[in-house]
């Protein structure tokens, strides 16, 4: 199918196209794992297993959600 009838039938939402995905094989866009290594002091380790435990998250979650904000705050900057 091309991507032109595609869009008319999701825009027309008459028909339902999940049916017309191959979601086994469905990647978002840079959103690719990679695993990277960091070391970092005891007492950073700490600090960020308190804030995870207050949080109710893992220690790997709150670094992610912290690195995005700042990441995310510099590009808005830069604009």
């Amino acid at each position: 199918m091309k991507a032109k009838d595609f869009d008319k039938k999701f825009n027309d939402g008459k028909v339902d196209i999940v049916d017309q995905l191959n979601l086994k094989t469905l990647k978002r866009t840079n959103q690719e794992q990679k695993r990277v290594n960091v070391d970092f002091p005891s007492w950073m380790i700490d600090s960020l297993d308190r804030e995870a435990g207050k949080l109710g998250v893992t220690r790997q979650s709150i670094i992610k959600v912290w690195l995005a904000e700042r990441l995310e705050g510099l590009v808005a900057n830069k604009n």
